[in-house]
């Protein structure tokens, strides 16, 4: 099994498309949360501290998920798209102990991503809010900290195993994007659809992140923050045995 990990991180580590779509997360999330944060700062000047730093600082991360997710998604989906999956499954015929070597890669490698991430994002949405900012061990923030770190590890984790069903990149993305941004910018907060797309993974994982207002008729939700990282771990666990399932049960390429 060591081996097998070894040589799944070797395939991560050494293709461009690693630091392509991770490299947009690690850069543009800290900038945008320190650009978010200098426009929060400068529309309270003067104002009592009424709003939430914590929903300046993550808010970055709807917007740095997205290379998360393509990252998450071109590692299986390219092995499927060149036929390269034949060759993995001829020098490991256990497609169980392949694709666990696999997740088990990335989990790794989305861990180190994210705690990076979080980091730089939260100190550099402080220095933006200025007087209005918060500390480390402020109420909620390691709190938050961990839900980021865990929440793109997830995002990840979900693309992986959508991609693994689906055995196609594109269809993947073509779910995910639209999920993503849609659900990020409004799917959760229209009155009338609230009640289940409120569940949905991306919705239920901001809650940690302080991306929702808690008991607003509109932008709140029926559960708090360590209910909603659960809501969104069973929902990548059903992405990830669905991809087990798939390879298992189905021929390696179309």
């Amino acid at each position: 099994m060591t081996s097998i990990l070894l040589s799944e991180w070797t395939k991560i580590r050494t293709v461009r498309s690693t630091v392509w779509t991770l490299l947009p997360t690690l850069l543009f999330s800290p900038a945008i949360a320190f650009l978010a944060g200098r426009s929060f700062s400068d529309s309270l000047a003067g104002r009592p501290r009424d709003f939430d730093p914590l929903f300046a600082t993550f808010y970055s991360l709807t917007l740095g998920q997205l290379g998360v997710a393509v990252f998450g998604v071109l590692v299986i989906g390219s092995e499927h798209s060149t036929g390269a999956i034949r060759s993995a499954l001829m020098a490991v015929p256990q497609r169980g102990k392949l694709y666990l070597a696999k997740v088990c890669a990335i989990i790794l490698v989305m861990l180190g991503i994210s705690a990076v991430t979080a980091v730089a994002t939260f100190f550099a949405a402080q220095a933006g809010l200025g007087p209005h900012k918060v500390t480390l061990g402020a109420d909620g923030v390691p709190e938050a900290l961990i839900g980021a770190v865990l929440y793109l590890t997830m995002i990840c984790l979900l693309a992986t195993g959508l991609t693994a069903t689906l055995r196609s990149s594109i269809a993947a993305l073509v779910i995910l994007l639209p999920l993503l941004f849609l659900g990020g910018a409004g799917l959760g907060n229209i009155p009338q659809i609230k009640d289940f797309a409120q569940y949905l993974p991306d919705q239920a994982g901001m809650v940690i992140l302080h991306l929702t207002v808690p008991d607003h008729p509109q932008f709140g939700r029926d559960y708090g923050p360590w209910t909603g990282l659960g809501i969104m771990a069973l929902w990548t666990l059903a992405a990830l045995l669905g991809g087990l399932f798939t390879l298992r049960r189905r021929d390696a390429v179309h």
